[in-house]
């Protein structure tokens, strides 16, 4: 039975979608890379970490790297399916959340779901979409957060789950689709690129938010030293969630830096970001590059859209390129020399917002940058 998804705060007004909350069991397997690096345990290991993974002149990740490993095994994958009241939509859109939040980053019930882009997805303009809590995080299976949560490992288990969405065999929905829409956010955004290079016609359009290929290692320092991370067995909030070896921002001060633009935010927001906030891990962070280099095969509609003050993927301002060589209008143009093969190639700089860009006031600006790509053929 589907249920409706929220009840806003006028007991008279109910939101126009059907949603239902999935738990996905998966078995699938992944290429990881071993690293000799044991669990963070401490503040102290955790901040050695950071420090060490953002030394500018060397490779932190190549140099405890000792091999390769097939990680294989079962796990279940927490998701929310939703669709019209009328029935599915005209094209499934599957959201992958990036780091420090779960699948609620897609449908934010602040300020009665105002900021919610599945709202806005499903309510006024007709699609269905599916949010999943990523693997090893928030409600789906946990694991190793060095050698087993990594981003191959949730590559593979994006492909499991659009496999299964295409061949209408997630017990729960009823509807199969023929038309996909990958969508990401940050690390969510790289591991959809992955996905989408690897099965170049499994999506008819893909949309990295949050995103570019700019690969500066100072934008990462920033945002790597500027959460302040924590051990998750040190966080009130997600101690009892994850297992040892997780980290998360210490505080919500790490969360603005990492998120948000100045102006561009109600402050109860930020509170709401950091209260939901979820842990990552090392392995991820280790291999958050994996893949990004690569030409990509993808054969759909795509859009790049990030913040103009984007702090891990543009060091604040997407349109300095004095860091990269040849001459672009902004950091995300430079993606177009990836995408070889894509049908329609686009971008968008959303002004005055920060990464989290469902969080800020400019998620208006965003969804219609968003919604006018796809209006294009859909």
């Amino acid at each position: 039975m589907f249920k409706p998804a929220v009840l806003l705060a006028l007991a008279t007004a109910v939101m126009a979608r059907k949603c239902q909350n999935l738990n996905i069991p998966i078995s699938i397997s992944a290429r990881n890379a071993v690293f000799n690096l044991p669990n963070p345990v401490s503040e102290i290991d955790v901040t050695n970490f950071a420090l060490s993974l953002t030394r500018p002149g060397t490779d932190f990740p190549d140099s405890i790297l000792t091999g390769y490993k097939t990680v294989s095994g079962k796990y279940s994958i927490a998701a929310t399916y939703c669709q019209p009241d009328h029935g599915p939509g005209k094209a499934l859109q599957i959201l992958t959340h990036g780091v420090g939040f779960d699948r609620s980053y897609w449908d934010l019930s602040f300020n009665n779901f105002n900021y919610s882009y599945v709202a806005h997805a499903v309510d006024e303009q007709g699609y269905s979409t599916f949010t999943w809590d990523r693997l090893g995080i928030a409600s789906s299976s946990k694991g190793d957060p060095v050698n087993e949560i990594q981003k191959s490992l949730e590559v593979a288990a994006l492909q499991e789950l659009s496999i299964l969405l295409r061949q209408g065999s997630v017990r729960g929905i009823s509807a199969k689709f023929d038309k996909f829409i990958h969508v990401g956010h940050s690390f969510g955004s790289a591991i959809t690129y992955n996905f989408i290079n690897a099965n170049p016609d499994f999506s008819d359009a893909a949309i990295l938010t949050g995103f570019s290929q700019s690969q500066n290692l100072d934008f990462a320092t920033a945002f790597l030293l500027g959460g302040n991370f924590r051990p998750v067995k040190e966080n009130p909030l997600l101690a009892a969630k994850y297992p040892i070896g997780y980290f998360a921002p210490q505080s919500s001060i790490g969360v603005n830096i990492q998120f948000f633009a100045p102006g561009d935010f109600d402050p109860k927001m930020l509170a709401n970001a950091f209260n939901i906030g979820q842990a990552a891990t090392p392995g991820e962070l280790l291999t958050i590059a994996s893949g990004a280099g690569d030409t990509n095969s993808f054969k759909g509609h795509l859009l790049i859209i990030t913040g103009e003050r984007d702090l891990p993927f543009c060091g604040g301002n997407c349109t300095d390129t004095t860091s990269i060589q040849g001459a672009f209008p902004d950091l995300l143009a430079p993606s177009k020399a990836f995408f070889p093969s894509a049908a329609t190639f686009n971008t968008s700089i959303v002004p005055g917002a920060g990464h989290g860009l469902n969080l800020g006031y400019s998620h208006k600006t965003t969804y219609a940058s968003m919604f006018d790509f796809l209006s294009s053929f859909y």
